[in-house]
């Protein structure tokens, strides 16, 4: 489907959501509670068991699999002796198909199921931001001062509303004891933070004179570095106006060596992945 066309169906469906004039993400989440949301609700209910979600006989908020179902914890059925899970590979990460998802809202919409086409919108802009986590997973370093990367701890999350809850983290390890990880996100909670920090244009230190935390900078990004006895280093990088990156560092030996550590990630190539100005 082209942009243009794509545009067309959002600038349409802001219209039915009887919105202000605002961007298309603000919309959505400032509309939680109407009717479309409500109706799209529904339409999600029916995707996943075809009936409302606290209709009696269904199961409840953990869903159909999951544990509290009916004859006891974990069991499906009204006996005692049902065996317990012993294996399974559990589910399959499948993002959403953005050109499904928007194909789906046109057809809604033109049907005017309005909730419907709102939920395969939002699926499809949710998509496109795991997407984009995933890119910049793929793009950081293989290794840090050493340690390899823990293909496991591997993480792409996201609350699918508009590049307002990304969350991209990994982590690299010894066959010892000494870590090192980096979390980029979009957290309006952590930003509030560290622009605090950075705007008290100071340091803290403990009553023996040892310093908390610090203002730094690293590749001429203002930035936050803490240290702590029992957890190690933390450096807090603000890039952009919602992004921010949080290195974390366990048993290294010094200041600069921690900051070697995160100077071998590319920030300003972060930042442009994330469209951050």
């Amino acid at each position: 489907m082209k942009v243009k066309k794509f545009l067309t169906l959002v600038a349409a469906l802001s219209v039915v959501a009887l919105v202000s004039e605002a961007q298309v993400l603000n919309r959505l989440k400032q509309k939680v509670e109407n009717k479309t949301e409500q109706k799209a609700g529904e339409e999600i209910d029916k995707l996943f068991n075809g009936k409302k979600k606290d209709q009696p006989g269904q199961p409840g908020q953990g869903g159909a699999g999951g544990a509290g179902g009916q004859g006891g914890s974990g069991g499906s059925g009204s006996g005692g002796n049902n065996p317990s899970n012993q294996g399974g590979a559990g589910l399959i990460s499948t993002p959403p198909d953005v050109k499904q998802n928007l194909a789906d809202a046109e057809v809604a919409y033109k049907k005017s199921s309005y909730g419907e086409a709102r939920y395969s919108v939002q699926q499809a802009m949710l998509g496109v931001e795991m997407e984009i986590g995933n890119q910049i997973l793929k793009s950081l370093p293989e290794s840090v001062s050493g340690l390899n990367r823990d293909a496991e701890s591997d993480q792409v999350t996201s609350t699918g509303w508009g590049w307002a809850g990304l969350t991209i983290h990994r982590e690299y390890t010894d066959s010892k004891d000494k870590q090192f990880s980096v979390t980029i996100a979009n957290n309006s909670v952590m930003m509030a933070g560290v622009n605090a920090y950075l705007t008290s244009g100071g340091y803290a230190q403990q009553t023996n004179g040892a310093q908390n935390w610090k203002q730094t900078k690293l590749k001429g990004y203002r930035a936050i570095i803490e240290f702590n006895e029992g957890s190690g280093y933390k450096l807090s990088v603000p890039i952009g106006q919602s992004s921010i990156i949080v290195f974390e560092g366990i048993n290294f030996a010094t200041e600069p060596d921690m900051m070697k550590a995160a100077e071998t990630f590319n920030l300003d190539e972060i930042k442009k992945e994330l469209g951050e100005q």
